[in-house]
């Protein structure tokens, strides 16, 4: 990204989205220079989200199922203190509008999205409908590989059934605008948007990232009816079955502000940042 917003004067959604095309490519290369050493790397596959402020203009944007939810004042809501307003698109079949834009995309293929092991699945396998990598469900021609036949997962494609087109949200800072969270699915698989957002408000800035950790992990030890501890204590591949992995970062958009004369963001201010953060991540695979 710093290197397109240089070369074009700044930071926009063209820039945004060849930032994202140069990765996939270059995923792209470094898998076709090493399927036959290392052929399960054309199954490797990431979610992306990516949050960038340039210009007082705040810009997200996804591939996958991480999330991206700011909390604002809520000055309109005498009932609320704060509103939770989402701001990335979550690319999974398990949302409904998701199963449909992929079915319509692939009318040929009465088996592009299946129900399998408890949940929608693109070809059975995969719930993200984008990504970076997972190149086995992007180019025809890796699963006809004999390398990967025989030691990878190979699925027969006509065509690409994930891609890595990210969508992206442009979106003026306002005064209200208090904080902002990235978390992957780990996260939002336990927490509603609301639930997250009052846990930042009300809570000390210090440690807020784990604390939204913790919180998820309390909630999915109820559903399981487990206490927190006992999650604590199961190894980590069993764990999985308990809950995803999930990292949460915390951006405080309050102070970004004062930091500059009359309250205003620094312009074209490139791979840097000036607002408070707290990041916390946890790690449940094998």
């Amino acid at each position: 990204i710093e290197e397109f917003a240089s070369e074009q004067g700044g930071l926009s959604v063209d820039v945004i989205k060849k930032a994202f095309n140069a990765t996939e490519e270059e995923f792209w290369h470094l898998v076709k220079r090493s399927l036959q050493v290392k052929p399960q790397i054309a199954s490797v596959g990431s979610c992306c989200l990516v949050g960038a402020i340039s210009n007082e203009v705040l810009y997200v944007a996804n591939l996958g199922d991480s999330r991206a939810v700011l909390g604002r004042k809520a000055n309109q809501d005498k009932r609320k203190s704060v509103i939770a307003e989402r701001l990335s698109t979550d690319h999974n079949v398990k949302v409904e509008e998701v199963r449909k834009e992929v079915e319509a995309l692939h009318p040929d293929d009465s088996q592009i999205v299946m129900f399998a092991r408890g949940c929608w699945r693109i070809k059975g396998i995969i719930q993200v409908s984008r990504s970076i990598g997972d190149i086995y469900l992007k180019k025809p021609e890796v699963n006809l590989d004999p390398f990967f036949q025989q030691f990878g997962n190979p699925v027969p494609l006509k065509r690409a059934v994930v891609t890595a087109e990210p969508s992206v949200l442009i979106r003026k800072l306002m005064p209200e605008d208090q904080f902002l969270i990235f978390a992957s699915d780990g996260l939002w698989e336990q927490l509603t948007d609301e639930e997250a957002v009052e846990i930042v408000l009300n809570n000390p800035r210090a440690g807020i990232a784990k604390r939204l950790v913790r919180a998820a992990l309390n909630e999915a030890a109820r559903k399981k009816e487990l206490r927190y501890d006992d999650i604590k204590n199961v190894r980590k591949g069993v764990r999985r079955h308990i809950h995803d992995d999930i990292t949460v970062i915390v951006i405080y958009l309050d102070r970004h502000r004062r930091s500059f004369p009359n309250g205003r963001l620094k312009k074209n201010a490139i791979g840097c940042t000036y607002a408070p953060m707290d990041i916390y991540s946890l790690y449940t695979a094998d």
